[in-house]
């Protein structure tokens, strides 16, 4: 109870600008990926209601859809928590998900720490309220629903722990249940499941050349075989839609030597930490954003461990030496696979390769982001800290004396105390029209058809995307929206690969109406430019287009007036409705016969 207060306090302290206003504040540093997951919460009251399909839709990049298999669609949270996102909207949905994310994570993981690691309390509470407000979570709880989802760890290793129970069928029913947490973890986030299940797997052979655990394997082995079937059979049609379904792709689109940790940034601090406040964060740019920033766990919690883990190790028995060897090649695998396909060093990269680059073309490897490996390390140094408290507090190690107790105690608190973490930075954004939040949208769409704003919905400009999410919750009459914020196949490339990319390919009015947005000017409109305009809405089919008075964009508000500038000049004069400009479009007209009539 202590540690769950505790940790929700911590939480909420951390979540306290977004509740302040959930519906006006956003993520100041990822605008972009909460509009996102606002849009995969309401798509979970959507597809309740509608009985749709959870995996695909065609809401959003019409005419095509897109494939939420291959997304972070968050199903298991987004029908969890529909009731709230229903009564209250995906705004305070995605800030108690976040909230609970993080005090969720602590209490699982000193659970975790409790019943298989230590036998200390207070030292599974430290450990475990380390791993809930690491840096590498609390910068990913900016608005990345699926990496914040910390508490999965301890949730699966748990289930892999229980594994080697003895009595009847327990492997079946052990097993039954691990496979169940890999369908909810894959459901929540994929990516980070595969990771947990790299570093189980690499844990389990180390632990299983300890000749005390052979006798174990047996039973392990039917229980993984157990989970494997659970997992396929819960998991076979999101399977088939991930690697087999429309719209797939490859590779990442991501730079994944970008998305690479610099080996300085273990023993550096991050921006979202007491530390950070100082102004003790690195001159050079170690991570490609600040919610990015995996490791960055400090100099002095570094040479703890290394240190540490030297000592528990010479004075451990054989079982827990084996957890220690199994920690430690599970944090040099894991580190060394962060670094990314070639090594930086001090923000600069040294052209050195790196064991990634071996496996960056192999599936799974290929669509994941090598930084985001560094979140396995949490967890090594969890374990780490546990140990290390517990022999202080109960062990071989434990001072006679109070004073040397808190002394002792004192120097595993002390490296943590530049990672306290500091709250999300918030920032503002544009307030549902009222033109979509009364209804008036529905005289110029029919039920199904196509609005929307301008610019076009994609990841540096999610309104749009957003107004389809609050009416997805209202229930009635919805309308699909072209493009929009989401991972999907690019063009095909010279040797027939299709990577992914961020959205769907661009079209003209895609590039011409957030350029103006951007810059603040509309550029010279010609009527070959008004054809591709009309081309494109003729494409998408699209009903009707909409401007309100103020674009959010990823760092503050877009240039309204120069957006208007260009779709008066591409389309003609709009009506104004309520808040907002509106364009009446002609849906489905014909491009080569529209050209040939203005020809």
């Amino acid at each position: 109870m202590i540690v769950g207060a505790i940790a929700l306090a911590g939480a909420l302290y951390i979540t306290y600008g977004l509740w302040l206003d959930p519906y006006g504040h956003t993520v100041a540093e990822n605008v972009g990926d909460q509009a996102l997951f606002e849009w995969n919460l309401a798509y979970g009251v959507y597809l309740v209601e509608h009985l749709s399909n959870p995996f695909f839709t065609t809401l959003m990049n019409t005419p095509h859809g897109v494939n939420l298999a291959t997304n972070t669609a968050l199903t298991v949270d987004a029908v969890l928590f529909a009731p709230l996102t229903k009564v209250a909207g995906p705004q305070v949905s995605l800030v108690a998900i976040i909230t609970l994310n993080l005090a969720g994570s602590a209490v699982a993981w000193y659970l975790f720490f409790g019943r298989w690691v230590v036998h200390s309390r207070v030292a599974a509470a430290v450990a475990g309220l380390f791993c809930g407000f690491a840096p590498g979570f609390v910068a990913h709880s900016n608005a990345h629903l699926n990496f914040g989802s910390g508490w999965l760890a301890p949730l699966i290793l748990w289930r892999l722990c229980k594994l080697r129970d003895q009595g009847r069928l327990r492997w079946l029913r052990n097993g039954a249940a691990l496979g169940m947490a890999v369908a909810v973890g894959f459901s929540i986030a994929a990516e980070g499941l595969f990771m947990t299940a790299l570093a189980g797997g690499i844990f389990v052979i180390v632990w299983v050349l300890a000749p005390a655990n052979r006798a174990a394997l047996p039973r392990a082995s039917a229980g993984l075989g157990t989970a494997a079937a659970v997992a396929g059979a819960l998991l076979a049609y999101p399977l088939y839609l991930h690697f087999a379904g429309p719209d797939t792709f490859g590779p990442t689109g991501f730079f994944q030597d970008v998305f690479s940790e610099d080996l300085t940034s273990f023993a550096s601090f991050g921006h979202q930490t007491l530390a950070g406040l100082a102004g003790l964060t690195p001159t050079h740019q170690l991570s490609p954003n600040p919610v990015e920033e995996a490791s960055f766990f400090g100099l002095p919690l570094v040479l703890l461990v290394l240190v540490g883990w030297v000592a528990l190790r010479r004075r451990a028995d054989p079982g827990r030496r084996t957890l220690l060897h199994g920690v430690a090649v599970v944090g040099a695998v894991f580190m060394v696979i962060s670094l990314g396909p070639h090594l930086r060093i001090g923000g600069y990269d040294t052209g050195i390769r790196m064991p990634y680059a071996a496996v960056i073309n192999l599936p799974l490897f290929d669509a994941a982001l090598p930084a985001r490996f560094a979140l396995v390390l949490v967890g090594v140094v969890g374990v780490v800290l546990a140990l290390l408290a517990d022999e202080l507090l109960t062990g071989r190690w434990r001072p006679a004396t109070p004073a040397g107790r808190i002394t002792a105690f004192a120097g595993v608190l002390v490296p943590l105390l530049p990672l306290l973490p500091l709250p999300i930075a918030y920032g503002h954004r544009t307030t549902e029209p009222r033109f979509i939040s009364a209804g008036a949208w529905q005289r110029y769409v029919p039920d199904g058809g196509v609005l929307s704003e301008i610019p076009l919905a994609s990841n540096v400009s999610v309104d749009g995307e957003r107004w389809q999410a609050y009416t997805m919750v209202r229930g009635g009459k919805q309308f699909r929206i072209p493009d929009g914020f989401f991972l999907g196949p690019d063009t095909p490339d010279g040797h027939g690969v299709v990577r992914g990319r961020i959205g769907a390919p661009w079209q003209y009015l895609d590039a011409i109406f957030l350029w103006a947005a951007k810059h603040g000017q509309a550029p010279k409109v010609t009527d070959q430019d008004r054809r591709r305009a009309r081309a494109n809405l003729a494409y998408w089919h699209v009903d009707a287009l909409f401007l309100p008075d103020a674009i959010t964009g990823p760092t503050g508000m877009l240039s309204q007036p120069a957006v208007e500038q260009i779709a008066v000049d591409l389309l003609g004069p709009p009506e104004r409705v309520d808040d907002v400009l509106v364009w009446r479009i002609r849906p489905g007209v014909d491009p080569v016969a529209l050209e040939k009539s203005e020809g």
